[in-house]
């Protein structure tokens, strides 16, 4: 099909680029034009009021709590317009900071705040902090999902919502559960930072494949020379697996 796009909203950039986020927007990009497919990457500032209706992908990444504050602020304006967004299937990926606005509240410090309600979760906080490299068995991507964690944050999910997938090494959504993430609809969160997407190709392909099928209808990906990208992420796997990395 020819002339197609794809319109990404990368939201307060300025604020949510902890670990490098922002590359996530640049991997997008890059495997849209590497396919021939346009890719228009619309960025929304502080103080700006996005609209969600020409959007197909939706990318809010991760930052101190500071700026969380701020972002949370901001998009509760844009709720129920993102929530339409969200249910009528657009796709949205959300990482840790992002990750936890998309429930019902979370905890910073000893203050209960207001979430955006996206996604059938909630955020406590717990001591000590997740840190570290972690490593993501998901149905999403055909090889394990690897990055870096760190986040205070305890996060649970309800009852019909699926994680994004099983912890293989690491802490992932509280350190207990063995779960990571979450999948609602075309909703993809995640506490891995790192940032996500350069080592894992395999998450980018499905979150562009769900935009494409829900703007163009049934389309399958063209494969990409992805060597580099996995010869990474396996390089990063075996190493935990082997115990040769330090936390």
């Amino acid at each position: 099909m020819p002339n197609r796009s794809l319109r990404i909203a990368h939201l307060f950039p300025e604020l949510l680029n902890l670990y490098g986020d922002s590359g996530n927007i640049l991997v997008l990009r890059k495997r849209l034009e590497w396919r021939g497919i346009e890719p228009d990457v619309m960025e929304v500032h502080v103080g700006e009021r996005p609209t969600f209706a020409d959007a197909d992908i939706v990318f809010i990444g991760g930052g101190s709590d500071r700026e969380q504050r701020i972002v949370c602020e901001s998009l509760l304006r844009e709720q129920a317009e993102l929530k339409a967004f969200v249910e009528d299937g657009g796709v949205l990926a959300a990482v840790c900071g992002g990750y936890q606005l998309l429930g019902e509240s979370y905890l910073m410090g000893d203050e209960r705040l207001p979430g955006l309600s996206l996604v059938d979760l909630y955020t406590d906080r717990g001591s000590p902090r997740l840190i570290g490299n972690i490593a993501v068995e998901s149905r999403i991507a055909e090889q394990p999902i690897v990055g870096y964690e760190n986040h205070g944050g305890r996060t649970h999910l309800g009852s019909g919502v699926e994680p994004l997938g099983r912890v293989l090494y690491g802490h992932g959504n509280d350190g207990v559960s063995g779960q990571e993430g979450c999948l609602y609809k075309n909703v993809v969160g995640t506490y891995v930072h790192g940032p996500l997407l350069p080592k894992n190709p395999g998450v980018a392909d499905y979150l562009l494949a769900r935009a494409l099928e829900r703007k163009y209808g049934q389309c399958e990906l063209e494969p990409l020379d992805d060597a580099v990208e996995l010869a990474a992420n396996k390089v990063m796997y075996d190493r935990m697996m082997a115990g040769e990395i330090e936390e």
